[in-house]
C-alpha cells in the first residue's frame, strides 16, 4: 500500500491537518466500518446468547495476541485495559507500597501517571528527565521507577531499558506516547502501559498493560475477569497470566475497532512518522523556539500557547498546548503530509 492510498483511509484528513494524535489519533474507514458492523449486530440480534459471548471472548483473545506481538511480549503478559492511566492504577495498587517506600519519577510526567503514583501511598521522588539524575536519586528505599518512554511534553525518548538495568529496580513505563509512534520492545520490562486511542488510532477507552510476571503482582482491583473460580465470600482463584488484571468488559465494537486499526498501520509506519517529525522540526526551526525531542512529538515555546492553538484551529490545523509549560505540541504520524506541515507553518507565521 502506498502512502497516498493509506492516507485516503482517514476521512478527517481531507479537511484537517491532524497534528494531535498524542491526544486522539484519527479514525480510519476500516476502524469505523468494523465498529459499525458490531453495533448493527447488537441492534438487530442483541448482545446476548452463548454464541455472542463466545465470539466476543475469542476476539478479546485475538486482540491480546495482536497487542503482544506489537510490543514483543507473550499474550499471557497482556492485560486489556481502558487507558494507560488504568494500567498505572492496576500496577500501583497491586504493588502495595507503604509510606516509607520511594518511587522515582520525572518532572515531565502526565497526571495519568502522577495521579496513580500519589494514590499509591509511597513517597514520590521527582527528578529531571535525565538518566544520570534518575539513577542518582536511587536509595535503599526506592521500590520502583515510574516514567514515560516518550515524554508527553517534548517528545524526548528516555532509555527505559538502560535505566532498569542500571538501577536494578522494577520499572513502570507509561507508553502513551510511544506505542504506535515508535518501535517498542517491552520484553524484559516489568510493566508497560499501552494506549489504544492515540497513536494506534483505535476507539476511545481502549488500551493494554504488559505485566512481565503476573504471579508477582497482586490483583488489587478485581473485575469479573480476574477469577477462574470464586467462593461465596468473594475469595477467588486468579486466572492464568496477565488476563487476571483485565479491568473491564470491552464492547464488541471497541474490540473490532482496535483490531481493525492495528491492521491499518503499514509496515513502514515508524520510518515515515520519524521522517515527518524531522521534517516538521526543519520547517519550524526558522519560525519557532523548538524544544529538544527525538520521537514523533514536536514542541515549541511561545508567549501565548492558547492563542496559537486557537488561531491554528481556525485554519483547521489541530495541535495542542501543554498546560503550565508555555509549550505548543505537534504530533506527527505516518499519515502526516507535507501539506499538513506547510499549513502549520503558515498558521504560525500569520
Amino acid at each position: 500500500m502506498t502512502w497516498e492510498e493509506a492516507r485516503r483511509l482517514f476521512p478527517v484528513l481531507n479537511r484537517i491537518a491532524y497534528l494531535n494524535a498524542g491526544t486522539f489519533g484519527p479514525l480510519a474507514l476500516p476502524t469505523i466500518q468494523a465498529m459499525e458492523a458490531e453495533l448493527e449486530v447488537a441492534a438487530t440480534s442483541g448482545r446476548i446468547g452463548h454464541a455472542y459471548f463466545e465470539r466476543v471472548l475469542a476476539e478479546r483473545a485475538g486482540l491480546r495476541e495482536r497487542l503482544a506481538a506489537l510490543v514483543g511480549v507473550e499474550p499471557a503478559q497482556i492485560a486489556l485495559s481502558s487507558s494507560t492511566t488504568d494500567g498505572c492504577n492496576i500496577v500501583l495498587a497491586g504493588l502495595e507500597l507503604a509510606p516509607g517506600d520511594e518511587i522515582i519519577t520525572t518532572s515531565e510526567e502526565h497526571f495519568g501517571l502522577l495521579g496513580p503514583l500519589q494514590a499509591s501511598g509511597a513517597h514520590i521522588v521527582v527528578t529531571d528527565p535525565d538518566p544520570e539524575a534518575i539513577v542518582a536519586a536511587v536509595t535503599p528505599r526506592t521500590r520502583l521507577l515510574a516514567l514515560s518512554h516518550v515524554l508527553w511534553t517534548s517528545g524526548r525518548t528516555l532509555p527505559v531499558r538502560e535505566l532498569r538495568d542500571r538501577s536494578g529496580l522494577p520499572i513502570l513505563v507509561d507508553g502513551a506516547q510511544s506505542v504506535g509512534a515508535i518501535r517498542v520492545d517491552a520484553s524484559g520490562l516489568d510493566y508497560y502501559t499501552i494506549s489504544g486511542q492515540k497513536w494506534l488510532c483505535g476507539p476511545d477507552s481502549t488500551g493494554a498493560l504488559v505485566v512481565a510476571e503476573p504471579d508477582r503482582l497482586r490483583v488489587a482491583r478485581p473485575s469479573y475477569f480476574a477469577q477462574s473460580s470464586y467462593e461465596p465470600t468473594g475469595r477467588f482463584e486468579p486466572r492464568e497470566g496477565a488476563a487476571r488484571f483485565d479491568s473491564n468488559w470491552l464492547s464488541a465494537a471497541s474490540i473490532a475497532g482496535l483490531l481493525a486499526a492495528l491492521g491499518v498501520a503499514p509496515r513502514w509506519c515508524y520510518e515515515r512518522a520519524a521522517e515527518q517529525a524531522a521534517r516538521c522540526r526543519e520547517l519550524l526551526e526558522p519560525h519557532a523556539d523548538l524544544v529538544a525531542g527525538d520521537a514523533t512529538l514536536v514542541s515549541f515555546r511561545t508567549e501565548d500557547p492558547p492563542a496559537v492553538v486557537k488561531r491554528l484551529a481556525e485554519r483547521d490545523v489541530q495541535v495542542r498546548e501543554i498546560p503550565k509549560t508555555g509549550l505548543v505540541r505537534v504530533s506527527c504520524g505516518w499519515w502526516t503530509g507535507e501539506d499538513d506541515l506547510q499549513r502549520l507553518v503558515d498558521g504560525i507565521r500569520s
